[in-house]
């Protein structure tokens, strides 16, 4: 199984994958991921093993490496000799790496202008990609001539999955176990997907005051070096947390009361470890690609520039409520 995409495309594929593994029973299933998502599937018992590839590497290495690289990619693949190639996003470069497999069978998602489906031999083919679905659905769909169904899309990771996660352990730190803990995501893979900065700054003040929180700002590497301008602008007590391992970082996701950010990747790892969100969206992106979680609020505008802090503040502070009203109920 080839799925190589990014880690927000990653989750959305968990329903499929998790549903092709109940179908396929006692067959021996490899995942070709990037290692960037190698610890996600410590977390889910999906694939007997792992190829990882190091995507960033790939792309920033001197040309001749990047090559060998990849020769040696398609050795390794070849020398598996799989019965059967999936590439469930189906892009130009997967599926020759699909047909240089020698796999006899190659199962290709469908893409419109983006797959090479000449490479594909697997009858019947999957529906050609409807852009309407949301991206879960669709992965779904390219492994219907494999007769895989699922009736739940909804995918959580195991709170005892974060056993051993070394948990900051945000409330023991200031002594105050009650305040809310909310956390930023500031970053995003595209700039044309960031809230300004001097906004989260600005939310981050007022929740402090008006909805006693401490915020909790997570910075990925690509924004690590925005460490100094949040220490300088958001409020004292605001906690930085940079670089950390990714199954560490959704043992730390699944402390926030909730997550306020970009659409980026740490969104969907924060809705399948069961944290409320809240996503501050272009109204003309698609939502195709929303988080696998029932408590979501869309904070939009006409573009990025037109969304208030007053609107993300009173989304933020809603679905605070809301998720504290709904922890009542189940403690009575």
């Amino acid at each position: 199984m080839i799925d190589l995409g990014h880690l927000g495309d990653i989750i959305l594929s968990l329903p499929a994958l998790i549903a092709l593994r109940e179908k396929l029973g006692q067959a021996k299933i490899t995942l070709l991921v990037p290692s960037s998502a190698e610890e996600l599937f410590k977390l889910f018992p999906i694939a007997d093993e792992l190829i990882t590839v190091d995507r960033t590497r790939l792309k920033s290495d001197a040309k001749h490496r990047s090559i060998a690289a990849i020769f040696r990619l398609v050795a390794d693949v070849r020398r598996r000799r799989f019965d059967l190639v999936i590439d469930l996003h189906s892009l130009y470069e997967t599926n020759i790496l699909g047909f240089l497999s020698g796999a006899g069978n190659r199962l290709f998602a469908n893409r419109e202008n983006r797959s090479l489906d000449f490479l594909a031999n697997f009858r019947p083919k999957p529906p050609k990609q409807d852009k309407s679905l949301h991206l879960s659905s669709y992965y779904l769909n390219v492994l219907n001539p494999l007769d895989v169904r699922s009736s739940d899309i909804l995918v959580r990771i195991p709170p005892d999955r974060f056993e051993g996660a070394h948990l900051n352990g945000f409330a023991g730190a200031n002594g105050d176990s009650h305040q809310k803990l909310i956390g930023f995501v500031v970053g995003s893979g595209h700039e044309s997907r960031r809230w300004k900065l001097n906004n989260f700054a600005a939310l981050a003040e007022r929740l402090s005051k008006e909805g006693d929180a401490r915020v909790i700002v997570f910075l990925g590497p690509a924004e690590r070096h925005l460490e100094v301008e949040v220490k300088a602008t958001f409020p004292v007590n605001t906690t930085v947390i940079s670089g950390i391992p990714l199954l560490r970082l959704a043992a730390n996701l699944s402390e926030m009361s909730v997550l306020v950010g970009n659409d980026t990747g740490p969104m969907h790892l924060a809705a399948i470890s069961g944290t409320p969100i809240v996503l501050i969206m272009d109204n003309r992106a698609p939502r195709t690609y929303l988080p696998l979680t029932e408590s979501l609020e869309v904070v939009g505008g006409e573009n990025l520039d037109a969304i208030t802090v007053d609107k993300v503040l009173a989304a933020t502070l809603r679905i605070v409520s809301e998720s504290a009203t709904a922890n009542e109920k189940m403690l009575r």
